[in-house]
């Protein structure tokens, strides 16, 4: 199933989504590396394997990509924190346009100096609009990005932003509440978006439980992203992945 899902990721995620299937994403963040979390996800049937983070030297990035590859078949999809986070042992990329920021840098600036690279590449590019949304903690997102995030209870203005990503061509949206946010994204930002686009969902931040991912999954979300929350506990990728995948 891997293999073929490595072929066209986007694709394979429209699939799930027509056949109401949700997905999990384990979040590895290289400063953090842990490899039981990774023979963990191997084990638990975990989908996707994201890869990435704000402010990371270019050089752990790299260790961790190499690392990843070599213990698993998982595909591995880089959520990137700058030009410098690409890599050919990738399955895809998510081209992360902070769209919820007003930082021309993480809106375009470093997607043109990322541009030729990844041109020559062939790893998969899927255009992503990120929303950052409060979720009760200043993160590293909005640190590196200097740009301040949704309020929290702004339904509007976060139904908004994700139409405007799509109308612009993103693929997917991405709705994040920040690496060890105190609240996930609300179930009521996240009907409402789902209600307003076509592109699948990605909802990421603040997830410490399986029953707070199901949750999130029967609000609207199509996938599931959590990184924080395995760090400190490994045995969550288990719960998350097994509560996900028997959703009906």
């Amino acid at each position: 199933m891997h293999c073929l899902m490595k072929k066209n990721l986007y694709n394979y995620i429209l699939s799930c989504r027509k056949r109401n299937k949700k997905l999990f994403a384990v979040l590895v963040d290289p400063d953090k590396f842990n490899p039981d979390v990774i023979k963990e996800a191997n084990s638990s049937g975990a989908d996707f394997i994201f890869i990435g983070g704000s402010g990371l030297k270019k050089e752990k990035f790299h260790r961790c990509m190499t690392a990843v590859a070599k213990q698993t078949t998982i595909p591995i999809v880089i959520f990137p924190g700058g030009k410098e986070q690409i890599s050919e042992k990738a399955d895809a990329i998510l081209l992360l346009s902070l769209i919820s920021g007003r930082n021309p840098d993480y809106l375009i600036g470093e997607h043109i100096r990322a541009a030729r690279q990844l041109k020559k590449s062939k790893i998969e590019i899927i255009p992503t609009g990120y929303i950052l949304i409060n979720g009760g903690k200043n993160v590293s997102t909005q640190k590196v990005s200097r740009t301040k995030p949704i309020k929290y209870s702004d339904n509007n203005l976060s139904v908004s932003t994700a139409i405007a990503g799509e109308l612009l061509g993103m693929k997917l949206i991405y709705l994040e509440a920040g690496s060890g946010a105190k609240k996930s994204i609300s179930s009521e930002i996240i009907r409402s978006v789902k209600k307003n686009i076509f592109a699948p969902l990605i909802v990421g931040g603040g997830i410490d439980s399986a029953e707070k991912a199901v949750s999130l999954c029967k609000s609207g979300a199509d996938v599931i992203v959590v990184g924080n929350a395995i760090e400190k506990d490994v045995s969550l990728v288990k719960s998350i992945s097994q509560a996900i995948h028997t959703i009906i």
